[in-house]
């Protein structure tokens, strides 16, 4: 069982008491969860071959009406979003320099439904459990909120938007390239990828950009799914996407198919701006040289 779905039965478990008003609000907690697994994902920061350092300490920043949904219950909630984060980490082999802290604070900027994550990476002290060495006697040096540690590579953090989330509501908040790295590490890089090429993969749903930051990317209405689609006509697990040269989709199995460019199919190649059909949805895909 995926570690998101582990998390969402564990709020389900707590439903009939203090978690109830929770699930009211605009922002589930669940959705929380998959964007800090993101954070963690687009700041990981290699430190060696057996290592791979993520954020420890997150910030959760929401709009007023969803703070003061969820603040009664920051602690639980808290602690439910950290262990879920060390779940992932343990599954992807990551490493933490730190205590796991998921904190939530009120962001007047920000309307109903759309929240940010913020993330650092915060060493341990000597009297703090479960602190992990750093790799090859390296001191990493605590980062700022939205930073990998010092002299790693930046991404700024991106708003997330919520399920109902009006179109468009979300300006620039994906599709930021991702930090630098070797040809054979990145996405859809091949034995014929240039050393030097860096092509970044997206694809955009109702005005809102989704990053693609691995090799693959799930499409469906499961919260297991990379992009999760909201709509009564996509599968659980509907569709993939393989990023390359070329980029391909391929059909999961699902109940009611794929269109792409017009053709009903079970795998294609994509191109920049194919358009893709699942359910009643349209999915333009987009790649660029950056």
């Amino acid at each position: 069982m995926g570690v998101l779905k582990k998390f969402e039965q564990r709020l389900e478990g707590l439903v009939n008491g203090t978690f109830a008003k929770v699930f009211k609000s605009e922002v589930q907690p669940v959705e929380i969860a998959g964007a800090l697994q993101r954070e963690c994902d687009n700041n990981a920061t290699i430190w060696n071959r057996d290592r791979t350092v993520v954020p420890n300490d997150f910030i959760v920043e929401l709009s007023a009406p969803d703070f003061e949904r969820l603040s009664p219950y920051s602690g639980q909630l808290g602690d439910e979003l950290a262990g879920m984060v060390r779940d992932y980490a343990k599954q992807q082999r990551y490493t933490f320099m730190g205590p796991i802290k998921v904190h939530l604070e009120k962001a007047d900027d920000l309307d109903t439904g759309l929240y940010r994550v913020r993330s650092r990476t915060l060493a341990s002290s000597s009297n703090q459990q479960g602190p992990a060495p750093a790799a090859d006697g390296a001191r990493p040096a605590a980062g700022g909120y939205g930073y990998p540690p010092a002299g790693a590579p930046r991404s700024p953090p991106a708003l997330r938007p919520c399920r109902g989330a009006p179109p468009g509501a979300l300006p620039g908040g994906y599709g930021y390239p991702q930090p630098a790295q070797p040809a054979a590490q990145r996405p859809g890089a091949g034995p014929g990828a240039a050393a030097g090429s860096r092509t970044r993969y997206w694809i955009e749903i109702n005005g809102t950009r989704h990053q693609i930051s691995r090799a693959t990317l799930v499409m469906g209405r499961s919260t297991e799914a990379d992009v999760r689609i909201d709509d009564p006509g996509v599968s659980r697990r509907h569709c993939e996407i393989r990023t390359g040269t070329p980029s391909t989709i391929q059909d999961l199995g699902s109940t009611n198919g794929i269109v792409v460019d017009g053709q009903h199919t079970t795998r294609a190649t994509l191109r920049d701006g194919s358009r893709i059909v699942v359910g009643s949805t349209t999915v333009i895909y987009r790649q660029a040289e950056g």
